[in-house]
């Protein structure tokens, strides 16, 4: 199994007026997530620009711990229709200082 740490990052865009609604039926699922075992990060958040954008960021410890997340993660049922979506998973081989 890939140990490399794992992170799945990007946007996707609903009516501006369900954005905020949207971004708050992900409050429980967010925190399960921030306890679950391998979750380094998870983040589900408004867009300050632009209204109708909410930006995704989960960082996982590995493959198999976001697997196991998303096994139990029971997300919302009913959310406004995703209009546009760019997401990407991506697998951390090496990590450093963002800065030097």
């Amino acid at each position: 199994m890939n140990s490399n740490k794992v992170i799945i990052a990007g946007w996707y865009t609903v009516e501006a007026k369900k954005r905020d609604e949207v971004v708050e039926s992900f409050e429980d699922l967010i925190k399960r997530a921030r306890q679950a075992p391998g979750c380094l990060d998870l983040a589900i958040t408004a867009d300050p620009i632009d209204p109708t954008r909410i930006n995704n960021f989960e960082f996982w410890e590995s493959e198999g711990d976001l697997g196991a997340w998303r096994s139990v993660a029971n997300p919302p049922k009913k959310i406004s229709p995703i209009i546009e979506i760019e997401m990407q998973k991506h697998e951390i081989k090496q990590s450093g200082p963002p800065f030097n």
